[in-house]
């Protein structure tokens, strides 16, 4: 494990620690909050830079990204999985590309939450513990909204996202946790996905009606784009055409707000999708707009916030191909196209790879497409990379749970939201295959991580299978499940293992962006044919497929597992013990293809061109 010195008090810091800070393109890494709090309030004191973050001058911004939730910062506890990790890719590839972009998101004071996991597998849940001050600068404008006929005061912390040039790309996090609000809407400010659907709704329209008002009163006076990414922050469009009206001879001009507002769906199941009762929409909302326009907009039944977004927004994304297809079915009628997550190349790939392309790609940092040329970077040299990866990750397993893994043993990893349709469970549903892997061609470990909502019952049961099982073959295959995945373990884990693998339900795998991390570390994936997969796969080339790619055909849970295990008897665990330089030929071919491809710098690009321009 690689360690460097605080900035401020010069003190060893192993470089997996959790309390970073990047500035003009360097990460830092501190001891203490404490440490880090100095060193944002002079980071110039520490670094020497002759640049000067300056004032953001709100009149310069064009587009407006809404997103519920945004990780911008390991320790910024505002996100809970990949619509969070997405949304502060895009902001940081945005500030790269000098993008004029403002991002508006919620702040919560308890977070997602923190998992621990008991023997047995049990998930409990916790509140996170931290504080804004010293992370986010308060400003000093306040806006007000109407919830259930009481005036909850907001305010807005910001979050300075600096690109590798030094552009900045703010990002406002609304906060209604404030003396002179009621007891029930300080607290819609707690929990990020917590609480009923009043609370739920109450949140959105914090984010969405609030986040409007709050870029107004900033000065964000010449927006021209309002992106929401996905339906939670579709209210938006409800305070654009209450202005709207305000302001125009017609009564409502749909035509305006249309032509500013983009969508971006990533919810391929029905029920992924917000939807609220119009009675509770009136009791919450009030008289906001008249019921027949809510209704007209966004279902007679119930408000539906996908259907609201998608009758709102000129423009209309998917966010992989397939998942555009799957978005058009649901929702007939409307036209959705399809841009393909990225991830932010700099920040998903490990230091030993940062340092690999460095010396054989210059210019990757600001050119995510260069990576293309790994084809000819030497075997030894990727191998070389990848070893210091893996030992970085196996030294915060033993860290965090004292278990001892092999460098020499092929190590899986599987790390995604706990819910059934993930699968997480389905290369374990065979024990005795894992067993007869180990005795016929090697040793075997598999590394997982995840959380499963509170309310999530049977994605809590699946950890719980996966820790039952780890207990039945800990004499011969390692297993591990490692608490409280995080962005700072997904950094490690992504980069560390030898293969990655992915197992949803076909056809509810939106896109994805975990094997895409995987990727920037010469990391090839074995997953399930649906989402990103579909676009990124070459068969033994950039890492193996697992089932149909016949887009009409389903999930079959038992020939996918029997899949899955003949590619790892076979082809996979034989080829990375037997023939080494094949291997590393599939990892270079998976950083040439995959990784310069699905970036968010490309994304970006594709926004601008098809949704901002």
């Amino acid at each position: 494990m690689s360690a460097v010195k605080d900035p401020v008090c010069e003190m060893t810091v192993p470089t997996d620690h959790g309390l970073t800070q990047t500035y003009y393109g360097r990460t830092f890494y501190f001891c203490s909050n404490l440490c880090r709090r100095s060193f944002l309030a002079d980071p110039d004191r520490y670094v020497g830079s002759t640049q000067s973050l300056g004032p953001v001058d709100p009149s310069s911004r064009r587009i407006a990204y809404f997103s519920m939730e945004v990780a911008i910062d390991p320790g910024i506890p505002t996100y809970s999985g990949g619509l969070g990790v997405l949304a502060g890719d895009t902001l940081r590839s945005c500030a790269d590309l000098k993008v004029p972009v403002v991002g508006v998101s919620l702040l919560y004071w308890k977070g997602y939450f923190e998992q621990t996991l008991d023997q047995w597998g049990n998930q409990r849940e916790q509140p996170v513990t931290w504080d804004p001050n010293g992370l986010l600068r308060p400003l000093p404008t306040t806006v007000q909204v109407t919830i259930e006929r009481r005036t909850v005061v907001i305010q807005a912390w910001q979050y300075d996202v600096v690109g590798i040039a030094g552009y900045t790309v703010p990002l406002l996090l609304l906060d209604t946790n404030r003396p002179e609000n009621a007891p029930q809407d300080q607290e819609l400010s707690f929990w990020l996905y917590g609480g009923d659907d009043r609370y739920r709704l109450a949140q959105e329209l914090v984010l969405g009606i609030g986040g409007v008002r709050m870029l107004e009163a900033v000065g964000y006076a010449q927006l021209e784009r309002f992106h929401m990414n996905e339906g939670h922050a579709a209210l938006l469009a409800l305070e654009l055409l209450r202005t709207s009206k305000a302001t125009s001879t017609t009564e409502w001009d749909f035509t305006k707000v249309k032509s500013q507002c983009v969508f971006t769906t990533h919810t391929p199941v029905v029920a992924g999708h917000d939807q609220f009762a119009h009675d509770l929409v009136q009791q919450v909302m009030g008289d906001l707009l008249p019921l027949e326009v809510l209704q007209m907009l966004a279902g007679r039944d119930q408000l539906n916030m996908t259907l609201l977004g998608l009758n709102v927004s000129g423009y209309v994304n998917g966010v992989a191909k397939r998942h555009g297809e799957v978005s058009q079915e649901m929702f007939p009628g409307f036209p959705i196209d399809s841009i393909t997550n990225g991830v932010h190349s700099v920040t998903w790939t490990c230091e030993s790879f940062q340092h690999l392309y460095d010396r054989h790609i210059p210019g990757w940092r600001t050119d995510p497409f260069s990576l293309r040329y790994a084809i000819s970077v030497p075997n030894q040299d990727i191998w070389d990379a990848h070893v210091k990866a893996k030992a970085r990750l196996f030294e915060a397993v033993k860290q965090r749970t004292r278990h001892v893994l092999s460098g020499e043993a092929f190590t899986i990893g599987f790390a995604r939201r706990a819910t059934l349709y993930k699968r997480t469970d389905l290369v374990l549903s065979a024990p005795l295959e894992l067993i007869d892997i180990v005795r016929r061609v090697g040793p075997l470990q598999i590394i997982f991580a995840g959380k499963a909502h509170p309310k999530d019952e049977p994605g809590k049961d699946m950890i719980r299978r996966v820790v039952q099982v780890a207990k039945q073959l800990e004499r011969d295959v390692t297993i591990v499940y490692l608490e409280d995945y995080d962005m700072t373990l997904a950094q490690l884990i992504t980069a560390g293992v030898d293969l990655w693998l992915n197992t949803p339900q076909r056809p509810l795998e939106a896109s994805g962006t975990s094997g895409m991390k995987a990727a920037h570390n010469g990391g090839p994936s074995l997953s399930v044919l649906d989402g990103w997969w579909l676009e990124g796969h070459i068969e033994g080339v950039t890492g193996w497929s697992i089932g149909s790619r016949s887009l009409g055909q389903e999930s079959n849970w038992g020939e996918e597992a029997r899949e899955l295990y003949q590619k790892l008897r076979w082809t996979i665990v034989p080829m990375y013990y037997q023939s080494r330089d094949h291997w590393i030929d599939v990892m270079r071919h998976t950083i040439a293809f995959n990784a310069s491809f699905f970036n968010t710098h490309r994304m970006v690009q594709q926004y601008a061109t098809n949704a901002y321009v």
